[in-house]
């Protein structure tokens, strides 16, 4: 697997409403389009790569983790698979790249993203 760079970061939050307002307002990141996933968040554009709020009622969740950004997402799934780590593909939703999940040693939630557009 070859990575290109980070994708996005999440990062789970109690208001979207409210977290938007302060990552809008003081740091100055911008309100991307973003999938309806059934749960409240906001995607933001931070210079290129993006932070994605997602609404939860812990600070913390099974939704925390950070994407790598791949060229090939079938190529890096099996890159992985290869060395007997297991990843998750997900069917493809329109606005969110073409994903797979998986762990890594201590638990860390870990997507690859090749966004749409590539």
């Amino acid at each position: 697997m070859k990575p290109s760079g980070i994708h996005h970061v999440a990062i789970c939050v109690r208001d979207a409403a409210e977290a938007v307002t302060f990552y809008t307002d003081v740091l100055g990141l911008t309100v991307l389009d973003r999938p309806d996933f059934g749960f409240g968040g906001y995607w933001l554009d931070a210079g290129g790569q993006q932070v994605h709020l997602m609404e939860s009622e812990s600070s913390r969740s099974g939704g925390d983790h950070f994407a790598i950004r791949v060229d090939d997402l079938e190529a890096a799934v099996a890159d992985i698979r290869a060395s007997g780590v297991t990843v998750n593909t997900i069917d493809h939703m329109q606005g969110a790249g073409h994903q797979a999940f998986l762990h890594d040693p201590s638990g860390n939630f870990i997507e690859l993203n090749q966004p749409e557009n590539d």
